[in-house]
């Protein structure tokens, strides 16, 4: 189903909450949702205890090697998910996963409708959906440690196939709840609000509730069957041969061939002969391999076209606004009112760049190059973590402390290493546990805001956690509120600590790329998306015809200054919020507009914001965004409200070009 309320664990493979996908330059392993579930079979064998190992001491070592400018970088510690991917709980936690998903469909299956009216229908129906739920946070702690053991080495033959493994055997485990939710959809709306007046089933009000917005897309159980079954076959095989192909492919630079992860960081570099070498490494490796990823792009968006069909979503981006849980005419307002800001957002903010620079137009690999007069040194890992925490706790003591054990407990995998996914992701796991960060830190500012992002996500993920399986996983608008919330919070406090006229200006410069890579670029991705997916309803796409719709939604975004050359029409390719979660991004423009207004209602009246601020995330998906906003004096519905929010962007422009 496409919903947040029947995901988790009784659903495909999810991705992690995940940073903007050029937020620096690419960052994202992608995104789906803040749920949980890499589903899959059986234990591994023995040959992977040793390739486990390996990947472990070769993280250790990136750790250390890495630490010359950095420090060094902390390696996660996944052992309180397990202690390998041979663990003997792994493999203890799949059969009792299998026998209470079998007892489960043996007590309920066919029995909903009839025991949910019974007099004391809601202290049954609270007993099916607390076992649910259990079941629910089993699978997602499965789900999470194969996920993210195939993130941390995606190349590794003996995790892609313990990976592969665990997401078939979760996925069989859960046909037997599959009729779960489709039953309870088909119950009378008065009997379950009757059943819904016992206290224990008026607990998950919100996430039944949310569960029956899904019931007019809901289809024939044996058709829902099929299309569950189905998707290890379909779209999550090509979700994984896109990550395997992405982790596998190499670039030459200088005469080393690289990973994609350096090689886009090359985008950042200060030589610009170095900038011009990435972004034609990329281009002609891109360029051999565009046939892989036009089928893939190609066969993706045509099973979402079935998909939506038999549903019955009528646009194409109808199923990720209902999972979002966001009006289809909200999400149109901003894309209105951000493509219409273009002129004076990344338009003006790059002619003024090229004006630094020296020239009239700069190449399209100079459009993340570091200003001339921003500072040359990398900051070190320990240095990155204070100006995090410093700036958490100058909001609250509260949030801080919890951003604190992420550092202290190691829930964070820092170092840039061979097959690790690129990018940064905030994985929430399963309530029982605790979220994991993921980052390939290099030193760079933006690898400081990148970390005051994830770790936005993480305390988010942790305060929303006391919900439950079911109701901890929060709508994407509001996933990405707190993350951007949080490299708001880390902006403010180093450009307020910063006295050299010059290196505020480059910080100032620095926070409004960030934010036009968040709200610009992310609806120039979401036109892009719209387009291939409308055009591909009547027929393949060819590889080129892709880069032409690409091109164009570029040249609108980007304006006269950048200047686009041969070779970046297959940039498309290597974007995996595209493969992995349709349309997701348009959640970080939605993000960033309203932490801008949400910053605003702070400075203006800071006195019991940031309990109200905390209490916000921890509602995670009991609330509706409209009714979380509510407090703070905000309403995304009202078409001014866009505006204000790319207002504040439009005024740092303003600031930059009084400085000169």
């Amino acid at each position: 189903m496409s919903s947040r309320a029947s995901s988790s664990a009784l659903r495909k493979t999810a991705k992690p909450t995940a940073k903007p996908a050029t937020k620096s330059v690419a960052k994202g392993k992608a995104p789906a949702k803040p749920t949980k579930k890499s589903l899959a079979k059986g234990p591994a064998k023995p040959v992977a205890k040793t390739a486990a190992k390996t990947v472990v001491k070769a993280a250790a070592k990136s750790a250390v090697k890495g630490g010359i400018k950095t420090g060094a970088l902390p390696v996660w510690n996944l052992d309180d998910l397990y202690a390998g991917i041979d663990a003997p709980e792994i493999t203890r936690d799949l059969e009792l996963m299998d026998a209470d998903c079998i007892a489960f469909e043996a007590d309920y299956k066919g029995k909903l409708a009839e025991d949910t009216a019974r007099e004391d229908g809601g202290e049954w129906l609270a007993g099916a959906v607390r076992r649910y739920e259990a079941i629910d946070d089993l699978a997602g702690r499965l789900g999470s440690y194969a996920g993210l053991v195939h993130a941390g080495d995606s190349v590794d033959p003996a995790i892609s196939k313990f990976y592969g493994d665990i997401s078939e055997r979760l996925t069989a485990a859960s046909m037997h709840l599959l009729f779960f939710p489709l039953e309870l959809n088909r119950v009378d709306d008065a009997v379950i609000e009757r059943a819904m007046q016992a206290p224990a089933l008026d607990h998950y009000r919100p996430w039944i509730e949310d569960l029956r917005k899904d019931k007019p897309y809901q289809l024939e159980d044996r058709v829902e069957q099929l299309f569950h079954e189905k998707s290890q076959t379909g779209y999550s095989a090509w979700n994984r041969l896109f990550d395997q192909t992405i982790a596998a492919l190499r670039f030459k630079v200088g005469g080393k061939e690289l990973a994609i992860e350096p090689t886009l960081s090359f985008l950042q570099d200060r030589d610009g002969a170095k900038r011009k070498a990435a972004a034609e490494a990329l281009a002609k490796t891109f360029k051999a391999n565009e046939r892989t990823f036009a089928l893939i792009t190609n066969t993706l968006a045509k099973d979402k076209d079935i998909s939506d069909r038999w549903r019955g979503f009528q646009d194409v981006a109808d199923s990720r606004h209902l999972n979002n849980r966001v009006e289809r005419e909200v999400v149109d307002a901003l894309v209105a009112s951000v493509r219409a800001a273009y002129p004076k957002l990344s338009h003006r903010y790059y002619a003024l760049k090229a004006r630094w620079f020296k020239k009239k137009k700069l190449a399209h690999w100079d459009r993340n190059a570091p200003l001339p007069f921003a500072a040359t040194s990398t900051i070190a890992w320990p240095e990155a973590k204070n100006m995090v925490l410093t700036a958490y706790r100058g909001f609250s003591p509260d949030m801080a402390d919890i951003a604190q054990r992420f550092f202290d407990q190691r829930w964070i995998d820092a170092p840039v290493r061979p097959g690790k996914a690129p990018g940064a992701f905030s994985h929430p796991t399963t309530p029982s546990a605790h979220p994991y960060v993921l980052m390939n830190y290099q030193g760079k500012p933006r690898d400081v805001m990148t970390l005051a992002h994830e770790l936005g996500h993480g305390v988010h993920q942790v305060l929303a956690a006391k919900n439950g399986a079911l109701m901890a996983p929060t709508p994407l608008t509001l996933a990405e509120t707190a993350s951007v919330f949080g490299e708001m919070l880390t902006f403010k406090r180093l450009l307020g600590e910063t006295k050299n006229a010059k290196q505020r200006q480059a910080l100032l410069a620095g926070k409004v790329e960030d934010m036009i890579n968040t709200v610009v670029r992310q609806i120039a991705f979401y036109s892009f998306e719209r387009a291939v997916h409308t055009e591909r309803k009547n027929g393949e796409l060819t590889a080129e015809r892709i880069g032409q719709i690409w091109l164009s939604v570029q040249n609108e975004s980007l304006g006269e200054a950048i200047e686009i050359k041969p070779g970046y029409e297959n940039f498309w390719m290597y974007i995996p919020h595209f493969i992995h979660s349709p349309f997701y991004v348009y959640a970080y423009a939605f993000g960033d507009c309203l932490v801008n207004s949400l910053y605003a209602v702070y400075e203006h009246a800071a006195d019991g914001f940031a309990e109200r601020y905390l209490a916000m995330l921890a509602a995670g998906g009991t609330k509706h965004y409209s009714e979380l906003l509510r407090p703070f004096g905000l309403d995304a519905k009202d078409p001014k409200f866009w505006d204000g929010g790319l207002s504040v962007i439009a005024g740092m422009i303003d600031e930059l070009e009084t400085m000169g």
